[in-house]
């Protein structure tokens, strides 16, 4: 089989800068965007929520662009933009015509330069923060199942245990100095990428990411707190009240072998195997033949996008008349199963197939319906900052379509145990279940 020939141009401004770009003629559009490596896992403790109340901040205005002036660029060009916070990468994103590229390189290198942070921003976004947390998660039926409900469960490093979208108390106790630091030490060039993706040519990309971008100066190398976890020896538990949903819930979560391993490689198919989709082993089990669950999917999130500890979670909601351990047996049933049996020679076959497609699929698609080039842009951005190696988007497939039965079943005999997992059981304060619980078949 060919393997992929995405043409890529790399280099690394005198500041540290890493600028990528990618070609393509095919629609006079480009996407640009700039990843800060700074997510939720690498704020500093006290500090909780920084990343993401940052992602906003970013919004607020720089030296040159007024508030709401970089919006109303990027919009009037006929584009869109937005941002979002991750475990390790703080990225913004814009895509336009190409004849406005140059317009909106200069608005990120002026955020970059000379972000407009005073009071006034500092309280309205700490505000409209802690909205965003009290809307979306405190308010929602199962709002954060599972991804706020199982760090602090199944991580002892605060680094990768904290509630990331911040204690209110963080927030509340940041003032001006906090967060002009926060802004120097992590949001300098020598900690970010630079994409250009689209209709434009290398040597245009560039040239004018050096104009924009070259004389920004250098920061201090930022200091990251380590976030590697101790080893884990034992199952552990926590649960969670539901205040709003009627059903019970069980999250359980895996720790997942090292980036860029073959048993990352193999645990990546194993999970499609037991996640994917309808067809996925956990929903097929749960769902259609023993109609025990109402929802069972899940899996790993992001795979590429991850640069520490993380895990392969499944979440279930269970019908109330079955209780909890009835549906974490049913669950087990299925991990025990593939554990002994492994997948079949013609099912490795399929799960390669789809593998393949979904990454030429994420590597064409956008975000949400739009944005063009958003896969690809994330699998380049995290590449360059996290492996040192753009190049690897057309590379990295192998390794997966490489991988055999014998180490699928490997891994499934050595990451699913017991005592490598972590379990949240989420229960309803009100319920419209029977007393009485079914157990396993």
């Amino acid at each position: 089989m060919k393997r992929l020939q995405i043409g890529i141009e790399s280099t690394k401004l005198a500041n540290g800068l890493d600028v990528v770009v990618a070609p393509d003629a095919t629609a006079p559009v480009v996407t640009v965007a700039v990843y800060y490596k700074i997510g939720f896992r690498l704020e500093p403790q006290g500090r909780s929520g920084f990343a993401h109340l940052f992602e906003h901040m970013m919004f607020q205005g720089s030296a040159n662009a007024p508030k709401m002036q970089h919006i109303k660029l990027v919009n009037s060009s006929g584009g869109m933009l937005n941002g979002s916070t991750s475990y390790d990468v703080t990225n913004y994103y814009e895509a336009v015509p190409s004849n406005a590229l140059e317009r909106v390189l200069w608005l990120e290198a002026d955020r970059m330069r000379a972000l407009k942070v005073d009071d006034e921003n500092l309280k309205n976004q700490r505000d409209v923060v802690k909205e965003e947390v009290r809307v979306n998660v405190m308010n929602q039926p199962y709002g954060g199942f599972p991804w706020l409900d199982m760090p602090p469960v199944a991580f002892r490093n605060w680094a990768n245990a904290h509630n990331f979208y911040g204690d209110f108390a963080d927030l509340d106790a940041a003032d001006l100095a906090d967060v002009q630091g926060f802004f120097k030490t992590y949001y300098v060039p020598n900690n970010a990428v630079l994409l250009i993706l689209g209709d434009m040519k290398p040597e245009e990309g560039i040239a004018l990411a050096k104009k924009h971008f070259g004389d920004i100066p250098a920061g201090a190398p930022p200091p990251f707190a380590d976030p590697t976890e101790p080893e884990q020896t034992e199952e552990r538990r926590g649960t969670v009240e539901e205040k709003f949903g009627t059903l019970p819930a069980i999250a359980v979560g895996y720790v997942l072998p090292k980036r860029r391993t073959a048993d990352w490689c193999a645990m990546a198919l194993l999970d499609q195997a037991l996640h994917g989709g309808r067809a996925g082993r956990i929903h097929r089990e749960l769902v259609q033949e023993k109609q025990i669950a109402v929802e069972a999917g899940g899996g790993i999130d992001d795979l590429f996008g991850y640069n520490g500890p993380s895990q392969m979670t499944t979440r279930i909601i269970h019908k109330p008349e079955y209780s909890s351990q009835a549906a974490l047996e049913a669950f087990e049933a299925v991990i025990r199963e593939v554990q002994q049996n492994g997948v079949s020679a013609d099912e490795l076959e399929q799960l390669k197939v789809k593998w393949r497609s979904d990454y030429y699929a994420t590597l064409e698609g956008g975000r949400g319906g739009y944005m063009p080039k958003y896969g690809l842009m994330h699998l380049l951005a995290c590449f360059t900052l996290f492996d040192h190696d753009p190049q690897l988007v057309n590379t990295i497939l192998d390794g997966f379509l490489a991988v055999t039965r014998e180490e699928i079943l490997t891994v499934a005999k050595r990451y699913l145990r017991n005592e490598k997992r972590a379990i949240v059981f989420r229960t309803p304060v009100k319920t419209s279940a029977p007393s009485d619980k079914k157990e396993a078949a």
